[in-house]
């Protein structure tokens, strides 16, 4: 019989894609808005039956809208985060809570561990950071898994935005002085794999693929990829934007957050493939069968 887990946040990049990539080995229940309101208490609200492990996916990511609205946005990432971790506490079942590489200040060019200090510089990465403290808190089985630059098939994702600027004008442009390592959600689907059963993997894990880039570097490749599959865009350069210049923004934005995945690949023995090769097959996929 096929071991029971739970996934929060059916609908969004991440969470859809853990729900349709582990249904094969799992029995899978996903929980979109309409089976639970993060914005309310969540233990009357979740009646399941007994399951292995959940994978919280759920979360307010955009990063201006938890600046404009802090107090929904500790709700959402941090309180509502600490009360699954307390649900599945009671059912002896292990909670994986995907955070995020905005729990850094980004001050370092150096890649970040799971031993480096977060001090986040906006209200999404402290509502973030507030969230893995309560999940560490409530049990010592629960796993923090910190993703970055997430993109993939169920959601679009910058550089989708990017390839459909690309078709219709002759010149795009991106922020090329911020940093960090893009993640294909169905390369951490296969990297959580191995981790679900394993209770002793537990505390803090980076997840994303190998080497960095900057938004402008990642939307070249895209296009790049996106040409030499025919797609019929205009230009595969992108011109060069400063975090300054995004006045834009309401929040401040880290600039180096490339995390190091050492640990996972000690823990895993797998060697996430480069973010370049996860970039191009995703376009191969996706934009194939579009």
């Amino acid at each position: 019989m096929a071991k029971r887990i739970v996934i929060v946040g059916k609908r969004g990049r991440l969470g859809a894609a853990l729900a349709r990539e582990f249904a094969s080995g799992y029995e899978v229940i996903a929980l979109g808005r309409e089976d639970l309101n993060l914005s309310a208490p969540v233990a009357g609200q979740l009646a399941l039956p007994e399951f292995e492990t959940m994978l919280n996916c759920a979360a307010a990511t955009s990063v201006d809208w938890c600046e404009q609205n802090p107090g929904l946005a500790q709700r959402l990432n941090g309180e509502a985060a600490g009360e699954l971790a307390e649900f599945c506490a009671r059912r002896r079942a292990r909670l994986v809570h995907v955070s995020t590489d905005y729990v850094f200040d980004g001050k370092s060019p150096a890649p970040l561990t799971e031993e480096n200090a977060p001090d986040p510089v906006n209200r999404y990465g402290r509502s973030k950071r507030l969230g893995e403290l309560a999940v560490l808190t409530a049990s010592p089985d629960h796993l923090v898994v910190r993703v970055s630059w997430v993109f993939g098939p169920d959601r679009p994702s910058f550089i989708d935005q990017l390839i459909a600027r690309a078709q219709s004008e002759a010149a795009v442009a991106a922020v090329a002085d911020k940093w960090s390592a893009p993640s294909y959600t169905l390369d951490i689907a296969q990297w959580l794999h191995p981790i679900l059963p394993e209770r002793s993997v537990n505390g803090i894990l980076h997840l994303c693929n190998a080497g960095r880039c900057s938004w402008k570097e990642w939307g070249e490749v895209a296009l790049a990829a996106a040409r030499r599959l025919g797609i019929p865009i205009r230009t595969t350069e992108v011109a060069s934007l400063t975090l300054a210049e995004m006045k834009q923004f309401k929040a401040l934005r880290p600039v180096h957050t490339v995390m190091a995945t050492k640990k996972f690949q000690t823990l895993a023995g797998v060697q996430p493939r480069p973010w370049q090769e996860a970039v191009a097959a995703y376009v191969d996929r996706h934009y194939q069968t579009a």
